[in-house]
């Protein structure tokens, strides 16, 4: 599947200063994730965002999201932003410092997986 090229580059220009950034393919698209970590990535024309259960749950009663659902099971602690949730830097940089918060919150991967990742 290809993934809106704009968008992964706006990703990571927001992402290209911090530590611990990498890109990979995942979910038909591009991931991008830190120390191994998925943070956020591009699926077709759609931001994906890891926010974790609680605030996936609360997103989801903001406008143009929905919860990720890949091969029709829902991952709870996943959620789709529509290209309007996320058409201006600063929307999208909302979504990106969330996703960030939440992924500073996990334990850090074994230094193998973590490596994989880069």
């Amino acid at each position: 599947m290809a993934y809106d090229e704009n968008l992964a580059s706006r990703l990571r220009a927001l992402l290209s200063e911090l530590d611990g950034i990498s890109e990979r393919r995942m979910f038909g698209g591009l991931s991008f994730l830190r120390d191994g970590s998925l943070v956020c990535g591009v699926m077709g024309d759609t931001l994906l965002v890891r926010l974790g259960e609680a605030q996936a749950s609360a997103a989801l009663a903001e406008p143009h999201v929905r919860l990720m659902d890949l091969q029709r099971r829902p991952s709870r602690g996943t959620v789709y932003v529509d290209p309007a949730g996320c058409a201006d830097d600063e929307a999208l940089q909302g979504w990106v410092d969330r996703a960030l918060g939440f992924v500073a919150t996990l334990p850090p991967k074994p230094a193998g997986r973590a490596a994989r990742g880069r």
